[in-house]
């Protein structure tokens, strides 16, 4: 295993399993294979999570550090800096980059619910893209002279 492996920009997918894997990695700021495989629902055996944790640390989205004969396994990134990058990712793929549309698809979800609190930071959000979208300079067609 590669303790100095980056995370990649764009890291893979992950399936259910892995996804457990890096809940469980994120609650506990690092694990050993045998505290992983304690906290998982239907636990696989030793050797798959230790596998798992292997394939998570390939796809750049844990670190690998040695504890003398073992290793422990950290995540590579803060959950807030995954979820961004995930979300990156959808906008992209299904709403061909447009966060704006990205966002009013989630609210116009049936069970999209929002209190207060989500609502006022949101206008706030929203008053702060106009203002900077109304402070840059209109370009001319076709880019700068």
């Amino acid at each position: 295993m590669n303790a100095m492996k980056k995370p990649l920009p764009h890291a893979p997918a992950l399936s259910r399993r892995e996804r457990q894997i890096m809940d469980v990695v994120y609650h506990r700021g690092d694990a050993s294979v045998a505290e992983v495989r304690a906290a998982l629902p239907d636990a696989p055996s030793y050797s798959a999570v230790r596998t798992l944790l292997g394939i998570l640390a390939q796809k750049g989205h844990l670190k690998v550090v040695a504890d003398g004969q073992r290793h422990r396994y950290l995540p590579a990134r803060s959950r807030r800096q995954a979820a961004l990058s995930a979300l990156k990712q959808v906008a992209e793929v299904f709403f061909g980059g447009s966060v704006g549309a990205a966002a009013a698809a989630l609210l116009e979800t049936k069970d999209a619910r929002l209190d207060p609190a989500e609502v006022a930071r949101l206008t706030t959000l929203i008053e702060q893209a106009r203002r900077q979208e109304d402070a840059s300079p209109d370009l001319p067609e076709g880019g700068a002279s």
